[in-house]
């Protein structure tokens, strides 16, 4: 049973791109093994994209098999998709419907490495408890401390872009810290349905540096969603400014555009690398 498929990256965030109408209802079975990187395709996720459907419509799965209400690296590559297939041209906007609300893109240009510039407009953050599950707050959560499983501490963030991210501003990154709290925060009980995870640095007032451990996912290279997220944080924290923040995580940079009334717009690279059909019973379930 062969299931066409393309692979793309934002930052080196990988994802697999399949249409709607090749793969309908994905188990998560079907999910997991598509993800698996030894006997699988192997990514971060899986899109299934309707680019039929009016708006496109977009569902996002991780590579556990659960799905996400948003990902700005998701979407950028489904943009990506859409743009090679002729779907959409370059400076076209057009919406895309994903779970809980419908965003905006346009691919802005194409780079000198064949990627493609797009924009996302990710709507307005906010950062009540209430927003990302957070059950020991439903008001502002900014500097909380949180105590995790191990006895340490995480002093935390609450930020909700349509999907959880908790925040974690320090002075210097650190791969023993990032390892040991990250992944507690992520699964930590406060949390009714898991978070997004981001350790952030301010290095000044239009760059910040942030490492992200996701949910249903572990670390990743780069995350849209996070990078907006942290943004959004440093702004509401006073930490830097309203207006175009960079980004810089372990894959590359993102630009986030952050408004005083903290709507967030996303602008990063996504490529697809390439398509091909699977050809066992993955397909099948």
């Amino acid at each position: 049973m062969a299931l066409p498929f393309a692979k793309g990256h934002g930052l080196g965030n990988d994802y697999i791109v399949i249409r709607r109408r090749e793969l309908p209802a994905p188990s998560a079975q079907q999910i997991r093994a598509l993800c698996d990187r030894h006997t699988g395709i192997g990514s971060d996720g899986v899109l299934l994209l309707d680019d039929e459907s009016t708006p496109f419509t977009l569902r996002i799965f991780n590579p556990d098999g659960t799905e996400a209400e948003k990902s700005g690296n998701g979407l950028r590559i489904a943009g990506a998709f859409l743009h090679l297939h002729g779907r959409v041209r370059t400076g076209e906007t057009f919406p895309v419907a994903l779970s809980r609300d419908t965003v905006t893109m346009t691919v802005e240009r194409e780079l000198e490495d064949g990627a493609l510039l797009i924009r996302v407009e990710m709507g307005r953050a906010t950062f009540r408890g209430s927003d990302v599950g957070f059950v020991h707050d439903e008001g502002g959560v900014v500097n909380r401390d949180l105590e995790l499983p191990d006895g340490t501490i995480a002093s935390i963030n609450t930020v909700s872009l349509g999907n959880p991210h908790c925040v974690v501003f320090v002075d210097r990154l650190d791969r023993e810290d990032f390892l040991r709290r990250a992944p507690q925060l992520c699964t930590h009980e406060a949390f009714a349905h898991g978070t997004n995870v981001q350790f952030a640095r301010v290095i000044d007032d239009r760059n910040i540096e942030a490492w992200i451990w996701e949910r249903g996912a572990g670390e990743t290279r780069a995350s849209g969603s996070s990078a907006s997220a942290v943004a959004a944080a440093g702004v509401h924290n006073r930490l830097i400014s309203p207006g175009s923040i960079a980004i810089h995580m372990q894959g590359g940079d993102a630009h986030i555009d952050v408004s005083p009334d903290y709507d967030v717009v996303l602008t990063a690279p996504a490529v697809i690398v390439f398509q091909g059909e699977l050809l066992h019973s993955i397909a099948a379930g």
